[in-house]
């Protein structure tokens, strides 16, 4: 315990995580989605207020589920906010700021940073990530969520528009892990 809790924030998700765990009586832990929209601000959608933006199904589903109204983005980009809601640190620490991981970076989020899917795993769930990772590709595929703790992994590596190679994607799609 003391290991995954490197900081305040990996203390809170973790709290979180048992919270919501011990929150029900059944004998087996809820199932629950966690959506992470691509540049969506916050204003966005008719749940949190916005005049004009046509929801429905969002507000649905944020009217029957947990909304999270207080995550703080220190960064306006994708890769650094994605970071910080996968490990619970902020952009700073997480290895993944300022800016956007490209095709040709080396880097992705650091393999030892404990993610959310690292947390899940030991408590009997199973974890999948679907779509746009943005996190790094590294050689091999090293920085794919495969490699930070979720068992599949439905997506793309990057944004559609940084694709510098399509023939590693299968077809723009990357299934599982590089060997799939």
């Amino acid at each position: 315990l003391t290991a995954l809790c490197k900081d305040r924030m990996n203390f809170r998700l973790l709290t979180f995580l048992n919270l919501l765990l011990f929150s029900t009586c059944s004998s087996s832990p809820p199932n629950f989605v966690l959506l992470f929209a691509d540049d969506l601000g916050f204003g966005d959608l008719g749940c949190f207020g916005h005049p004009s933006s046509l929801t429905p199904n969002l507000d649905r589903l944020a009217a029957a589920g947990l909304r999270f109204t207080d995550f703080y983005c220190t960064s306006p980009v994708c890769s650094p906010s994605r970071a910080s809601l996968l490990t619970g640190r902020y952009q700073t620490r997480s290895g993944v700021y300022p800016g956007v991981l490209y095709p040709g970076s080396r880097g992705g989020l650091p393999l030892n940073e404990t993610t959310i899917a690292e947390v899940l795993k030991p408590l009997g769930y199973a974890t999948a990530a679907v779509g746009k990772w943005h996190l790094g590709f590294g050689a091999n595929g090293m920085f794919l969520p495969t490699k930070q703790g979720f068992d599949q992994y439905l997506g793309i590596p990057y944004s559609h528009d940084m694709v510098s190679d399509r023939s590693v994607f299968k077809g723009s799609i990357w299934r599982r892990s590089v060997g799939a």
